[in-house]
């Protein structure tokens, strides 16, 4: 599912990350890589601002939907 549909406060795993090569690209260097653990902060107007990597990261909704957990 992607993570825009997990629950606030609960730790997922990085499944898949989708999108073109330059936005898997920009995730990668936030942090957000298969296998790594991200949970979500809050939610404002579907932004989410999350936990990965021990930092916390604002996404916007767009960049939430391509990441799978």
């Amino acid at each position: 599912m992607p993570l825009t549909l997990a629950d606030i406060g609960e730790e997922n795993i990085i499944k898949k990350i989708g999108g073109k090569p330059d936005v898997k690209q920009h995730l990668e260097n936030l942090g957000f890589v298969v296998g790594g653990a991200v949970s979500i902060v809050s939610s404002i107007g579907g932004n989410l601002i999350v936990n990965v990597k021990d930092s916390r990261v604002a996404i916007s909704k767009e960049m939430a939907s391509k990441i799978m957990v």
